[in-house]
C-alpha cells in the first residue's frame, strides 16, 4: 500500500516471514510524524539497511488500522494538493502533483470501459 497524506508518504508491506506491517518512507520525518501523531507507542525508527526505503517501523495491523482509521477521521481540507503545499511546503507540493499527473494516465488510458491497463 501506497498512503500519500498531507504529512508524509508511506509504503506498507508485509514480509511474509513477519506478522508485523513494515511502514516504511524515504523521508525520516515522515515516519517521526506519523508516530507522535498516530503511534506513539512505536519506539525508534530503524535506519538503512534496505532496498528502497531507508527508513521504516514495525506494527501490528490493529496498530496500523487505528492510525488509519484516525488519519482518515483528521481529515479536514477540501483540496489535498493545496493542503499538501501549505503544511509541506512547495517542493513536496511538486512532488506529489508529478505523481498525480502520472497517475491521471489511469483515467485517460486505463477506465475499465477502455479496457486497455
Amino acid at each position: 500500500m501506497w498512503i500519500l497524506t498531507p504529512f508524509g508518504f508511506f509504503s506498507v508491506v508485509q514480509k511474509k516471514e513477519d506478522h508485523m506491517l513494515s511502514v516504511r518512507s524515504r523521508v525520516y520525518a515522515d515516519l517521526q510524524h506519523l508516530i507522535q501523531a498516530y503511534l506513539p507507542d512505536v519506539q525508534n525508527i530503524e535506519e538503512g539497511g534496505y532496498s528502497d526505503y531507508p527508513y521504516r517501523i514495525f506494527v501490528s495491523h490493529a496498530a496500523w488500522g487505528q492510525a488509519l482509521g484516525q488519519i482518515a477521521r483528521d481529515i479536514d481540507y477540501p483540496n489535498f494538493k493545496r493542503t499538501v503545499k501549505q503544511r509541506q511546503g512547495s517542493d513536496r507540493s511538486a512532488v506529489y502533483r508529478r505523481v498525480w499527473q502520472e497517475l491521471y494516465t489511469l483515467q485517460e488510458e486505463c477506465d475499465d470501459r477502455k479496457s486497455r491497463c
